[in-house]
């Protein structure tokens, strides 16, 4: 299985370790995402570090081991769907467009997120947590 992972989800995984991190650590799902993810957890470390109470090293070493199973699809691919990206989310939610690209720019199986926004496009599909479990 091949999915585009949110940022939620990537985040989600640092801050809990349950059932997030044991997806997103399977072997059995290639993930793939944008590379504005590094700067998403960066903009949230600092909320992740409180919740967490790990210190600067520790994030960076579990976000490093997290995105190990996470490809970034190359910003020129995503670019080449932004429009039609942008067309789709123009009225449900226009920060959900570079997922929706990424999605558009590789074969996948569809896009795991707890984003309520990302369902309502209709283009790809969207896994929730609780649709992966058996994959794990």
């Amino acid at each position: 299985m091949r999915l585009v992972v949110d940022s939620n989800r990537i985040i989600s995984a640092l801050i809990k370790k349950g059932l997030t991190l044991k997806i997103i650590s399977s072997k059995n799902i290639e993930f793939y995402t944008v590379d504005y993810i590094i700067e998403e957890v960066k903009k949230y470390g600092e909320y992740v570090k409180k919740k967490t109470k790990m210190n600067e090293k520790e994030l960076e070493l579990l976000f490093s081991l997290v995105m190990e199973n996470v490809s970034i699809v190359p910003d020129k691919d995503v670019k080449l769907h932004m429009k039609e990206a942008l067309d789709i989310m123009k009225n449900i939610d226009i920060k959900d467009s570079p997922i929706l690209a990424c999605a558009l720019a590789i074969p996948n199986d569809g896009i795991w997120t707890e984003d309520k926004h990302l369902e309502k496009q209709g283009k790809i599909k969207v896994w929730k947590t609780k649709d992966l479990m058996k994959y794990v």
